[in-house]
Formats: C-alpha cells, sequence, structure tokens
C-alpha cells in the first residue's frame, strides 16, 4: 500500500498568524525532527511535497513514528487540532495519534474506514475506569481529502470536530497529565492499528478554543 498524492492547492487553508496563546504547532515536513524531538521512526513514512506543501505520509501497515514528549503535560484545559488526509483502502480501524503519560492517562484520534471509501472520526479520552469515546458511525467523509480534526477538553467537556463542525460531545473526568509520556504519530503506541494518509499539522493549544476559533479546510 503506497502513498498516494496530495490535493490540490485550492483544497486546504494554510495557517495563518497568529497562533492562539501558547499553542504549539508542530509542521510534519521531515521526518528527522518533530516538534523538534528526534522520532523514533518505524518503517519508512515518506515526506510528500505537492502544490499545497508538505506532509508525511503513513502506509497503514508499518509506518510510524514515536516521540518522548507529552505535549499535553501540565493542561487543565486543551485543545489539540490536527491536519490529515485519510487515505482509501487503509485498514478499518485506524489510529494516528496516541498520546499517553506514565500515569496510563490516554488520548488518541482515530478513523474507522468503510468498504465504499469514506471514514468516520473516533477520538478516545483514558483515566483509569474513566473513559469516553467519542464515535458516530452515522457521520461519514469521503477518504481522499483533506481535514482539520479536533479534540477539546475543558476540563469537565469533551467535544470532537471535523472542519469546524461539531461531532460528539460528552463528560469526563481527565486529569492533568504528567511531564513524562510518549506521543506516537500515524500508529498507536503499541505500535498497532496503523494509519494509511498524511498528516501535515499537530497544534496543541492549552485552553479550551471557541467554536468560531478551530482550524477548518475551505
Amino acid at each position: 500500500m503506497g502513498v498516494a498524492a496530495c490535493a490540490t492547492s485550492s483544497s486546504v487553508s494554510q495557517s495563518s498568524p497568529p497562533l492562539p496563546p501558547g499553542t504549539v504547532q508542530w509542521k510534519l515536513d521531515n521526518v528527522q525532527s518533530v516538534g523538534g524531538q528526534t522520532p523514533q521512526v518505524l518503517g519508512s513514512p515518506q515526506v510528500v511535497n505537492d502544490a499545497t506543501g508538505k506532509a508525511i505520509g503513513f502506509n497503514g501497515v508499518a509506518d510510524g513514528l514515536i516521540l518522548p514528549v507529552a505535549p499535553l503535560a501540565g493542561m487543565k484545559a486543551f485543545t489539540v487540532e490536527t491536519l490529515i488526509y485519510p487515505q482509501s483502502g487503509g485498514p478499518t480501524e485506524q489510529r494516528y495519534l496516541h498520546t499517553e503519560d506514565e500515569a496510563g492517562n490516554r488520548l488518541t484520534f482515530e478513523t474507522r474506514l468503510t468498504a465504499d471509501g469514506q471514514w468516520a472520526l473516533d477520538t478516545f479520552l483514558l483515566s483509569g475506569r474513566n473513559q469516553l469515546p467519542l464515535l458516530d458511525m452515522t457521520k461519514l467523509h469521503p477518504a481522499d481529502k483533506w481535514y482539520w480534526v479536533t479534540l477539546r477538553y475543558d476540563g469537565v467537556t469533551m467535544t470532537s470536530f471535523t472542519n469546524g463542525l461539531k461531532e460528539g460531545e460528552g463528560q469526563v473526568a481527565f486529569p492533568v497529565m504528567q511531564g513524562k509520556g510518549q506521543i506516537s504519530l500515524g500508529v498507536r503506541l503499541n505500535k498497532k492499528y496503523w494509519f494509511k494518509g498524511l498528516i501535515r499539522e499537530v497544534r496543541f493549544t492549552p485552553s479550551a478554543l471557541p467554536d468560531a476559533a478551530l482550524q477548518r479546510v475551505r
């Protein structure tokens, strides 16, 4: 399974400064350094470069990146925004971002791919016995397009969005994550549920951004 080319330049909005206060922005344009860290490279993720810019492509079989950082450490509330291009023909269940601290507090972004080339968003928070998955298989999106996908947590309520439109919402107790942890891109941290597609950007903001401030592809 190879990595297909990106969409045309008119398909995806580019980042516009200024960033929200405190936001950490990762632009995925090489596999040697992500967020100032040297990742563990699994398989052979490819840098894709076209009119829309650079992104890292993952083949859905063995490609991934693991970094020894916990980007949400110390955040009581947060917004995680990801610019992704899910591709058709990948596994049914995929994890494209997984961060977890040493206490086992976990956040994941997941996709569920259908046989007709569509996907549904599944976001997940876990802390001990407290957990909340947000998955609605009636909210499907065509693969092979760019999307901004967001998970927001305000200290009580978790909400997920695709291109700025609400997908799901619920309440869950989730503690402030600790400083030691890991994050994986393109796969779950245990090296299962590989993602087929591209990731261009990830943003971590230490606040629950209002709906109007969320990134979306226009």
